[in-house]
């Protein structure tokens, strides 16, 4: 399978706050991992490292074999990571195959002309079901809609490694089981690695090849989603104090 992403050591502090202390993880190619923990405990910020947001005080990032430690987010972002946000955060004035076109034209293929692009936009929304959406403003869409929306955005960079912050805060069930569909298709159709961070507990488990536990920015369990849930530390970090 080959890894295509791994973190040594990685620690980032914000004045005294450590926010993620020694973190060592990997990601294998074509893997769905799940990356759980309380609020605070690091997830974020750990993605924030990964994108290039921040660069960390130690450690070091390889994505295919390659050190990304030091890169900037745009050439993190070219090399083939792209990411989603807790909060989606479209072109809200833009219509919808703009919000797309940005994402493919960022790629920066001079080899594409303007209406290849816009033909790969339509096909990204046709793909996460906003077909007949293109002329829409981002600003008219349904939350749902909208994470859809981040999720082409994301996708039309051509990503291999696709990092997703909680896609399914705010979705009822109905919307829950529509974006896990998605996020199926996403690694199984476009052969793609996915790092998630999520607080529906039953989706990231149900949906997750390995789950990762963060907890005030310590890794504390690794495994199985059946193996984390029955953890000890894992229950009184994440779901409450131990009855043991």
């Amino acid at each position: 399978m080959g890894v295509i992403i791994e973190g040594k050591g990685l620690t980032k502090s914000f004045g005294g706050l450590t926010a993620v202390k020694k973190v060592d993880f990997h990601l294998n190619k074509g893997e769905i991992v799940g990356l759980i923990g309380p609020n605070g405990a690091g997830k974020t910020t750990l993605f924030n490292l990964m994108s290039g947001v921040y660069h960390p005080e130690e450690g070091t990032l390889s994505f295919n074999g390659m050190e990304i430690t030091s890169l900037k987010s745009f050439e993190i972002c070219r090399l083939g990571i792209a990411r989603t946000f807790q909060i989606v955060r479209p072109f809200l004035k833009m219509s919808c195959l703009e919000n797309v076109l940005i994402g493919i034209i960022g790629r920066g293929d001079p080899r594409e002309g303007i209406k290849a692009k816009g033909e790969e936009a339509r096909k990204l929304l046709k793909f996460v079901s906003l077909e007949g959406h293109e002329k829409n403003s981002a600003n008219n869409l349904t939350l749902i809609e909208k994470k859809r929306l981040e999720m082409a955005r994301a996708l039309a960079t051509q990503p291999r490694l696709l990092l997703l912050d909680e896609v399914l805060a705010g979705l009822n069930p109905s919307e829950i089981l529509q974006a896990l569909e998605l996020i199926e298709v996403i690694r199984t159709q476009l052969k793609m690695t996915i790092f998630w961070i999520e607080h529906v507990m039953g989706a990231i488990m149900k949906a997750s090849d390995r789950i990762i536990v963060l907890d005030q920015g310590e890794k504390i369990k690794e495994g199985r989603p059946e193996e984390v849930v029955n953890d000890s530390k894992v229950i009184e970090a994440y779901l409450g104090e131990s009855d043991a």
